[in-house]
């Protein structure tokens, strides 16, 4: 396994520069729709909800929804 970038295939660097910018997107688009929704329906704050999004790394997407699940009010 390749330890340095300049030891990656050209491949290999840009997925990984796909993947970072398809990350950066998503995480701006969850930004914008909490931005967006009205407090009533958020569970806790919005700014505590924009920091956990922008510290959720590419660990687990899955992690990422439950997360989403639990700030939302029903």
């Amino acid at each position: 396994m390749a330890r340095r970038w300049g030891d990656l295939s050209e491949r290999n660097r840009r997925l990984i520069i796909a993947a970072a910018i398809g990350e950066a997107v998503l995480k701006t688009a969850v930004i914008i729709d909490i931005r967006r929704r009205p407090a009533s329906q958020i569970r806790g704050s919005k700014r505590m909800w924009i920091i956990v999004a922008v510290l959720v790394g590419r660990r687990g997407y899955a992690e990422g929804d439950e997360l989403t699940a639990l700030g939302r009010a029903e």
